[in-house]
């Protein structure tokens, strides 16, 4: 079970993360006002949340919390929560066609889910010593062991399953627009897809009536049916109603039902996944970027659970919403779908597609829209194009090094990343700012995600060493620099990783207090409680080899966000941005930031 930190942790963790941003009569202020909290208020609260977790042993303290935040969110999900992860390349190049990349990834989708229903699906475990415990003769023995004592004999050999509830919530999976609050909506009876293209939708069934998956070759025809179809580009697309605000969307959406399009929304909502067909190829990373995390927006059904997205060179990525689950899931799916799609494709680009009559098994969604309809479909396609409009993507590879060095030098691949991340804003903006670094919980039960804070004072402290004062430093005294900063970021992700990180029990506390109609205390209402939430540098990362990129908007209006990857060999990094901050900017100052932090680990001397 997710374990609720002691007070006096979180109050300690909470202000050696505000250290770096305030000055020392504004920490004077926030020290005071968090001991008043700890002694007072805070306690109490602290004492009715331990009481209340230990009677819903069935679930972690933040599941609930967490639901509501997402889901009680108004702003439009696109660009504000949507990520996405686009897939690599098939290392076949003919395999990249749309159509042949459609079926295989579809078929293995389909594989992957009734895997899991089946109850089959090899279990997430988190291997710290791959050599004893990733191993088929451990994989024996432990399926012999009574599932109440099994997990103990993993952890006897360093070995962690991680929670996979969210993992029903793939398929058949909808987020429904509601006033206040969104609903989660599944329906693991239904067994159709949902296709989009040029904004027209397309359903047809991809299980029979005893559940068993369509041939592949008739998946086959029923794609290449859609992608054939020349019917012009819808005029009002529906899409672009997902990326509205969430009480606009669902006046919208009643609207819609009245209207006669319960079934035709039915239909939409129940789908196994929603498949959306480009019709143009991709440029290049940026463009890449932009098509996976917002696309045009006719052609995207942002509420479901992911869009798989396949453009017209077979591109693919993944477009997912947040409130249901984290990338964890996600990235076992994708990963999952990238092997099986490419090890073991369901048909070949020579595969003729089944000779069945598409046109009746496939259908075409009609919807049915007055003028307010039409009306609001035209507004909430000006505010996307407004939105979309404003965000800059950028990219960069650094390919002076990666993992392998770093652990070489003994620091930690992460700790590096973000140090560079911390120095770059420092270069270009002379401060130091709330940054979020996302790390998963997934260890415990319902666990989701805890904050590791980044921004430190021994970040800082490097940081100004490098940009400020390099004359003063040798060599040495910097590699020492950075050492220390990593020691420090590695304890606070083993922190966060085991729960102990303070965001979420803070978090959580202010949610006690709301629920209970208690006066929002004073420790929230201090301004630099704000500061520190009012996250300017959000960062997230993976690793996985079928992911090529992955990326998300900034969760502020004056904010970065910043999707990386540390490879063996090379770093990769992706920046959102809208006009305030300049991404271009900021990545050249990142670029210099690695390259300086790498040539001092290499022992070389750097200029300024």
């Amino acid at each position: 079970r997710l374990p609720v930190p002691k007070l006096e942790d979180t109050i300690t963790r909470y202000l050696n993360a505000q250290k770096p941003l305030l000055n020392d009569d504004q920490f004077r202020k926030t020290e005071e006002l968090a001991h008043h909290f700890e002694k007072g208020i805070g306690r109490e609260l602290h004492e009715q949340l331990v009481a209340q977790d230990n009677q819903n042993k069935h679930t972690s303290y933040i599941t609930g919390p967490w639901f509501d935040m997402y889901l009680k969110a108004r702003e439009p999900v696109v660009l504000n929560f949507n990520a996405f992860m686009s897939f690599n390349p098939d290392p076949k190049s003919e395999y990249n066609d749309q159509l042949v990349r459609a079926t295989n990834m579809t078929v293995s989708a389909i594989r992957f889910m009734k895997t899991f229903r089946a109850g089959l699906l090899e279990p997430e475990v988190f291997h710290l010593n791959p050599e004893k415990s990733d191993t088929e003769i451990f994989k024996k023995i432990i399926r012999f062991v009574p599932s109440s004592l099994s997990w103990f004999g993993a952890y006897m050999v360093n070995a962690y399953p991680l929670d996979m509830s969210q993992y029903f919530r793939l398929f058949n999976s909808t987020r429904l627009p509601k006033l206040n609050r969104d609903e989660l909506y599944t329906d693991e009876k239904a067994k159709h897809l949902l296709v989009l293209r040029n904004g027209n939708f397309y359903t047809f069934d991809v299980l029979d009536r005893d559940g068993n998956m369509l041939k592949p070759s008739e998946i086959q025809a029923h794609l290449k049916y859609i992608l054939s179809d020349n019917s012009p580009a819808a005029a009002f697309p529906l899409g672009y109603l997902s990326s509205e605000n969430r009480d606009t969307w669902a006046l919208l959406r009643k609207n819609l039902l009245d209207n006669g399009n319960e079934e035709a929304l039915q239909k939409v909502d129940s789908a196994v996944f929603c498949l959306s067909l480009d019709d143009f190829p991709i440029k290049d990373f940026v463009h890449l970027s932009h098509t996976m995390l917002h696309g045009d927006g006719a052609n995207r059904w942002y509420d479901k659970s992911f869009n798989l997205i396949i453009t017209k060179d077979g591109t693919a990525g993944i477009n997912f919403e947040h409130s249901w689950g984290d990338g964890v899931a996600v990235l076992r799916f994708q990963n999952e779908v990238f092997k099986d799609s490419t090890k073991a494709p369901a048909i070949s680009p020579q595969s003729q597609p089944a000779s069945v009559d598409s046109s009746r098994a496939v259908q075409k969604l009609d919807f049915k829209l007055n003028d307010a309809l039409k009306a609001g479909i035209t507004k909430a396609k000006q505010k996307f194009d407004a939105s979309v409009e404003a965000l800059s993507l950028n990219l960069i590879q650094f390919h002076e090094g990666g993992k392998d060095l770093l652990k070489q030098k003994k620091v930690s691949p992460d700790a590096v990343a973000q140090l560079a991340f911390q120095m770059a804003f420092f270069r270009l903006y002379n401060q130091t700012v709330a940054t979020y670094e996302s790390c998963s919980t997934a260890a415990f039960k319902h666990g989701r995600t805890e904050t590791i804070r980044p921004a430190s004072i021994h970040t800082k402290k490097c940081s100004e060493a490098f940009v400020r004062e390099l004359s003063k430093h040798s060599t040495e005294e910097l590699q020492k620099l950075i050492v220390e900063c990593s020691k420090y970021h590695g304890r606070l992700t083993k922190e966060a990783a085991m729960g102990q990180g303070f965001d979420r029990h803070l978090f959580g506390l202010r949610y006690l207090a709301l629920s209970k109609g208690i006066a929002v205390p004073d420790f929230y209402q201090d301004q630099a409680y704000a500061r520190l939430n009012h996250n300017i540098i959000s960062t997230s990362t993976l690793v996985s080899p079928a992911v090529q990129l992955g990326g998300f908007g900034p969760v502020v209006p004056d904010g970065f966000g910043v999707g990386y990857q540390v490879h063996d060999d090379w770093i990769g990094c992706n920046v959102s941005s809208y006009p305030t901050r300049n991404g271009k900017e900021y990545l050249q100052c990142i670029y210099k930031s690695l390259e300086d932090i790498f040539n001092v680990l290499k022992g070389k001397k750097i200029g300024s």
